[in-house]
């Protein structure tokens, strides 16, 4: 299974750095290693009479590791191609349920956006195709290599073809989504059908068998049921983590540096911080930017740190105790709003951001908890 996803953090053991994208594997991939394995080392002592028990569990051990080398493959399509339009990619993860590509930005154009989420279903059915051709007329003496090669290219073809379900988060998902975004020109509304197709797949992928199991005479067993309701609880989930990042991006445009500025005033090093707290009182200001003797900003005063001084010590502490020096990054443009605002604040995390005009005149102290409000509720 294929998913594309914004940074994320996860861990794994590095296994390497083809295209430059580094590949991870993650400890939950053993688990599915040896479910394969425990799965499979009958099916394959039954079509490989030939082997012994030990051996059988071998040959399906080897199907589990090529098949995630099919699903990298997969991953790599995806983050190849998303390299060669510019979107860097953080890494590729093996894990549980097939692989995902931390692509960092999502694709400027719905047509950039198609070509990304079909490289990955496009690859995994080229692999399919391939195996089938080399089953059908290359390969039938009915050994190892036909049984792994009949068994590879089945399934690549289950992996392209479920893909391609018009749901997030799987790949088709995003197909429908940048067509959506065609259309009607908005990537909202295309994540917001997109998310709501991979709702109804959820559902489906658990209602399907039951009706089958009822309608057919059947007594529905609940081993049946463990694998669709696994890939169903993850398609909810990240259809729902979907419409979550889609909620926020429509609130993207409403931050704006100038609205969300606080005034700041101008002091000293040495100032004592209930001298400067008076002065912010008295002229309404909600933030304490420190200069030197030139009117030049050096640091911007830590409000937590302010908070978090006993009123009985404001007298005796000077505020260049409890400022954090200014980092040329930390300075933004007052005219900063939305995306490229964003943008900014994630290259350089912090807690306040001096705000200055064109000609280099403080506007005020942007702090990162009145943006993050702009989001609250989400």
């Amino acid at each position: 299974m294929s998913e594309q996803s914004p940074r994320q953090e996860s861990s794994g053991i590095r296994m390497g750095k083809p295209f430059g994208i580094p590949v991870y594997v993650s400890w939950t991939w053993f688990l599915v290693a040896a479910f394969i394995t425990v799965m499979f080392g009958p099916q394959m002592r039954q079509m490989l009479p030939q082997l012994d028990d030990f051996a059988a569990y071998g040959v399906a051990f080897l199907f589990a590791v090529l098949l995630y080398v099919s699903v990298l493959l997969h991953e790599l399509a995806h983050s190849v191609l998303a390299k060669a339009y510019g979107l860097p990619v953080r890494r590729i993860t093996l894990y549980l349920l097939g692989g995902v590509s931390e692509i960092e930005k999502e694709p400027p154009t719905p047509g950039k956006e198609f070509m990304v989420a079909a490289a990955g279903p496009a690859l995994s059915l080229g692999l399919a195709g391939l195996g089938l051709v080399a089953d059908v007329y290359l390969i039938n003496d009915g050994g190892i290599l036909e049984v792994l090669t009949w068994q590879l290219w089945f399934a690549n073809l289950i992996v392209g073809v479920f893909n391609l379900l018009p749901g997030l988060p799987l790949d088709g998902g995003r197909m429908l989504r940048a067509g959506v975004w065609k259309v009607t020109r908005n990537p909202g509304t295309g994540t917001v059908v997109a998310a709501w197709g991979g709702r109804v797949l959820a559902v489906l992928l658990v209602v399907f068998p039951v009706v089958s199991a009822l309608s057919g005479g059947r007594e529905l067993s609940l081993t049946n049921l463990v694998w669709p309701l696994v890939l169903a609880s993850f398609i909810w989930m990240g259809a729902s983590q979907s419409l979550r990042l889609a909620k926020i991006r429509a609130r993207i445009p409403q931050v704006n540096a100038r609205v969300l500025a606080r005034r700041a005033i101008p002091v000293t090093a040495e100032t004592p911080l209930s001298e400067a707290l008076r002065q912010a009182t008295e002229r309404h200001a909600g933030a304490l930017v420190v200069v030197d003797h030139d009117g030049r900003p050096m640091a911007i005063v830590n409000e937590a740190a302010v908070q978090a001084t006993p009123e009985h010590r404001r007298p005796w502490v000077n505020v260049a105790s409890l400022a954090k020096t200014l980092e040329p990054r930390m300075v933004l443009a007052a005219g900063l709003t939305g995306e490229p605002l964003i943008e900014a604040m994630r290259e350089a995390p912090g807690s306040e951001y001096l705000l200055v005009e064109d000609g280099g005149e403080i506007y005020g102290v942007l702090s990162t908890a009145d943006v993050n409000r702009v989001f609250s509720g989400v």
